[in-house]
Formats: structure tokens, C-alpha cells, sequence
């Protein structure tokens, strides 16, 4: 039982707010742009308009043999993104014999770190991943990535995005990259490991979830599973705290915008806040040695109670061990701040073509039918969760489960949120974010300092 409770603005329009419709059992969604989604079933009733089209071909056509490298981040074999990638590249390779995809499959901060290495010799991939905002800037500023918009004019396929989505995508008018997802972070936690630690409630407040911690701690049960090796996991945790102590969105806009600094006190109190989790043994020991997928491994074999990421995790968790286990809330509030309908918002990474592969339009018209048949095939395998794409179909009958019904409708309640750190704020900044919030799961820092460290990177990266 529980105590009594004591962006850069770089050509693309701002969030404003998050929609969603449920009709009669259909779903069509239709996010005024907020977050990255990843089993046989109900393909019938994923009525795409343009889902069955299997886009340009003209690569197969012209019979010359064809290699386009695919780099992407989905590397674990077990998930429903995983498969769907090969489905979808093994059909384009049946189809197109002349054609042969090869996947350069790597989890997102080794994903990050080759492509800028990459990048600095102008040998991007055919196909690669970017995130959107301010992070794929510098790739389009320097002449990397190519303009994709008479691709997105073959099929209807810009009109299958969600409204206003491709704007995170978008500079001077033309998009280089196209999302896989439209997300929102939620806390996932495991029904059975909370009964074992005697608790009845999910936590509405911070000080609930501390005390759920340290509940869960006395049973010898990791309370939140984290592989902060990359260093994005803990920043989204950080941006969830943030997005509270100050009362709702806008924290980093403001910054950029001058109206505040990193000094503020919702800043150092969302530090604070981090810290105690910290401080209580929330997360698994030696965190920052353990990458994404390991740490969210942790959570889908019932070794953790809750896991505090993305959405788009719906599919893998239902296709794990704790599937039927597991619930989802969104994170509560701090010392009575927020609103618990305000969320961390994360547009999905993008594909995005490379200007200088010597196979353009065959890499876009692969791309084209990638893209075309993405929502259909994410669909069939229950992983359309947090999708980027609209998607209609009775997700009920095709046999999704409850906790992907309890996401759904999570979406219908968001009336706005943040986007990650390193989508707003320049890449040295996110950076030294990065290293910082890192920093906290190794050692106790006086929040002051904290915000010093941020706002010494902001004044130098003007």
C-alpha cells in the first residue's frame, strides 16, 4: 500500500499538439507531429491506400546488376522490426534479381558514431538512418543527403505520412529523410514483479515511484531497466523529468530562444529529481557499460520492473517472455509539476539516401517500396504501434494485445511535449548533455555544476 501522497527553429513549423481518432475499432492515426516504432495476422485489415503498391522498379528494369547498402538500427534478429526489414528486402530482391540489398544492421549509437565517420569522408551509405531536427542538419548543410520529394510524389506515399511529420525532415522546402515512427515515452512495467514488492498502484508522483524503487530494491528486483552505454536512453529519462519541473513543454525553446538559461530551476531541480533515482539503486549496476538492447533485454526476461523508453518498444515486448505481463503508464508527476497527458515526444529516425551513391534512383526506388509497404507489413507482424504512416485497420480483431490497445489509447490522451535534447539543441550541446547526464549514473554532482556544464556548451556553440 502507498503513503499518502506528500529547437532550433530550421525551417520546419513548431509542435503544437497531438491527435489521435479511435472510431468503431479503426484506427487512423493522425499526429499533428510528436515520436521511432518497430506474429502472423489481420493483413486484410491493414487498408493502406497505397500499402499493396510495390513502388518504383525501374532498377529491376534495367537489368544491370545493383548493390545498395542499407545501414540501419535494427540488429536484433528476435524483433518485429528486424523481421520486417528482411521480408520487405527479400521480396524487393525476388522481384528485382538484379538488385541486392545489404544490410549494415547496428544499434543506434554505434549507428550514430560510423555515420559521422562516414560523413567526414563524404562515404555515406546508399541508405542511411538520421534523426530529425537539429540532429540531420549538418548532413543536409554539408551536401550529403538527397532531396527525396519526387520520391515521395510516386504512389500517394507523402500522403500515407502523418500530418505535419515530415516537417521534422525538412529544409528549404525539400525532405531528406523519411521516419520510421511517431512515438511518445511511457513507463512499461511488469504486473508480477510489482505484486512481488507488495505494490497495488502504479505511481502518480515522482515520490511515489521512489518509493516503488526502493519496494522493489528490498525484493532484490531491478526497479527500471537501462543500458546507458547509449548515452540517449538516460537523456530520455532526463527530458520526461524535465518536461514536468517545468510545468510542461517548451524548456529548451526557451533557451534558444533566450527567455531562459540552463541555471533555471526547473533545470536543476529535474537534476535533483534524476539523482534521487540515482541515489535510491533504480537502475542496474554498472548501467553505463550496457547498451540499449541489452538494458532493454533486461526488462523483456522479467528481470526489471519497469522500463521508461519509447513506444515503439509495444511490438518487442509483446513478442518476449513477459508478454501478457506487462502494463504501460505515463511518467508522473514531479513535486506536484506537469501534466501526466504532456509527453517526451519522439519522432522516429529517417531514412535518408545518400547524394553521392553512384546508384540513386535505384537505392530511391527501393526506397519507394520499402516505404510503400512499411505500414502494411508493420501491421501484419503487431508492430504498428507508434508508426509514422497512417494506418487503418481494427487492431482488436487482428489480435494486438491489451497493452498495445493501452498504448493506442495513450495516444488519444497527449495534449503535447518535448522532443529529445539532441533533436533541439545543436550536436556539441546534445553532446555535452550526453556526457553529462552519463556522468550522474557514475557519480553524485551538485546540480548547480550540472547546469553549468550545460550552459557553458550552449554559450560556446552559439
Amino acid at each position: 500500500m502507498r503513503k499518502s501522497e506528500k529547437n532550433e527553429s530550421a525551417n520546419r513549423r513548431p509542435l503544437k499538439k497531438t491527435a489521435l481518432i479511435l472510431t468503431a475499432g479503426v484506427l487512423a492515426v493522425g499526429l499533428a507531429a510528436c515520436g521511432s516504432s518497430n506474429s502472423n495476422g489481420g493483413n486484410e485489415s491493414a487498408n493502406n491506400s497505397s500499402a499493396t503498391n510495390t513502388g518504383g522498379t525501374s532498377g529491376g528494369d534495367s537489368g544491370k546488376k545493383v548493390t545498395i547498402t542499407f545501414q540501419n538500427i535494427y540488429p536484433d534478429a528476435t524483433s518485429p522490426a528486424n523481421k520486417m526489414m528482411k521480408e520487405l528486402v527479400a521480396q524487393y530482391e525476388k522481384e528485382n534479381p538484379n538488385i541486392k540489398i545489404e544490410l549494415d544492421s547496428l544499434n543506434t549509437d554505434q549507428q550514430k558514431l560510423k555515420l559521422k565517420t562516414q560523413a567526414a569522408s563524404k562515404e555515406v551509405p546508399d541508405i542511411t538512418i538520421v534523426n530529425p531536427a537539429a540532429q540531420m542538419k549538418p548532413f543536409v548543410d554539408a551536401g550529403l543527403l538527397a532531396p527525396l520529394n519526387d520520391m515521395l510524389d510516386q504512389n500517394g506515399l507523402k500522403d500515407t505520412f502523418q500530418k505535419g511529420l515530415l516537417d521534422y525532415y525538412s529544409f528549404n522546402n525539400n525532405v531528406y529523410a523519411l521516419p520510421d515512427g511517431n512515438n511518445i515515452e511511457v513507463v512499461y512495467y511488469n504486473k508480477d514483479l510489482f505484486a512481488q514488492a507488495g505494490i497495488t498502484d502504479v505511481p502518480k508522483t515522482f515520490d511515489e515511484m521512489l518509493e516503488d524503487v526502493k519496494a522493489l530494491k528490498a525484493k532484490g528486483i531491478t526497479p527500471i531497466a537501462i543500458g546507458e552505454k547509449d548515452t540517449w536512453t538516460g537523456s530520455f529519462l532526463f527530458m520526461n523529468i524535465l518536461l514536468r519541473t517545468n510545468g510542461g513543454p517548451g524548456f529548451l525553446q526557451d533557451v534558444l530562444d533566450g527567455k531562459k538559461d540552463f541555471n533555471d530551476p526547473a533545470f536543476t531541480e529535474a537534476t535533483d529529481a534524476f539523482q534521487e533515482l540515482v541515489q535510491a539503486g533504480a537502475f542496474p549496476e554498472g548501467a553505463t557499460s550496457i547498451d540499449a538492447n541489452a538494458g532493454g533485454n533486461i526488462f523483456k526476461t522479467g528481470k526489471a520492473a519497469m522500463f521508461i523508453i519509447g513506444s515503439w518498444e509495444t511490438g518487442n515486448i509483446d513478442a518476449s517472455s513477459v508478454a501478457g505481463k506487462v502494463g504501460a503508464f505515463s511518467f508522473p508527476t514531479v513535486n506536484g509539476k506537469g501534466d501526466v497527458n504532456q509527453f517526451m515526444l519522439a519522432p522516429g529516425s529517417g531514412f535518408a539516401v545518400s547524394a553521392n551513391s553512384k546508384h540513386l534512383q535505384e537505392t530511391k526506388d527501393f526506397l519507394n517500396f520499402f516505404m510503400t509497404n512499411y505500414p502494411k507489413k508493420q501491421f501484419e507482424l503487431k508492430n504498428a504501434v507508434g508508426s509514422g504512416q497512417i494506418i487503418e485497420g481494427d487492431f482488436k480483431a487482428a489480435g494486438y494485445s491489451d497493452l498495445a490497445i493501452n498504448i493506442l489509447d495513450m495516444f488519444k490522451q497527449v495534449t503535447g511535449g518535448d522532443l529529445a535534447f539532441d533533436n533541439t539543441m545543436k550536436p556539441a550541446v546534445a553532446q555535452a548533455h550526453l556526457s553529462s547526464i552519463q556522468n550522474l549514473f557514475v557519480q553524485k554532482v551538485e546540480s548547480k555544476q550540472a547546469a553549468k556544464e550545460h550552459q557553458d556548451a550552449f554559450a560556446a556553440n552559439k
